[in-house]
């Protein structure tokens, strides 16, 4: 799992072209602590058909905003470029790879 800031937003996410999962965290959010293993082993678990990115949205301030981050963990799911979902909160990893594969259409 690659942390990304505002630089590389475009090549990494909007250019990827396997589906992206984004993950808007801060350093002193206990849930977006809680959900870094969990996107760690979607992403592992996926075997390269999808790719999970951080963003800190404290740090990138200017991210956050464009995409109207409000509380964190909030995730976005990016596919051929586009945004294609978004959810907020931590969830269980079996939520949260439905909420990506509906979101998508992939199995991740």
């Amino acid at each position: 799992m690659k942390q990304i800031g505002a630089a590389e937003f475009e090549s990494e996410v909007q250019r990827s072209k396997e589906p992206v999962l984004v993950d808007f965290f801060t350093e002193t959010c206990p849930p977006c602590r809680m959900m870094a293993p969990v996107l760690q082993e979607i992403e592992t678990e996926a075997q390269g058909q999808l790719k999970v990115v951080k963003v800190d949205a404290a740090a990138e301030a200017e991210l956050a905003v464009k995409y109207g981050i409000r509380a964190v963990p909030a995730f976005f799911a990016f596919s051929n470029g586009k945004c294609v979902g978004q959810t907020v909160g931590a969830k269980s990893k079996a939520n949260m790879k439905k909420w990506f594969e509906d979101s998508v259409g992939a199995n991740p």
